[in-house]
């Protein structure tokens, strides 16, 4: 299924404030063309970015996958859009 530009625009618009650093970061990591791979990963030099509240949040959280509703409801996003 092919997205529009213009739904994911309409997406972004949805978004609260504090969920839009998290949606940049996502999408500039997707605008990627070499995405590296963990080895490559491992490799890199740490940032010095501190890390946001919402990161320090997930960092806490007991949980390693979050389902498509339950980020659809953190987001406070209609959760009737189908993945």
């Amino acid at each position: 299924m092919a997205i529009s530009k213009q739904e994911l625009i309409e997406l972004i618009e949805l978004l609260p404030d504090d969920a839009s650093q998290s949606a940049y970061d996502y999408l500039k990591y997707l605008s990627i063309s070499h995405r590296p791979d963990w080895d490559e990963i491992a490799r890199m030099e740490p940032d010095d970015v501190s890390l946001s509240e919402e990161e320090e949040r997930q960092l806490k959280s007991g949980t390693e996958f979050m389902s498509w509703g339950e980020a659809m409801s953190e987001l406070n996003l209609p959760t009737d859009i189908k993945p």
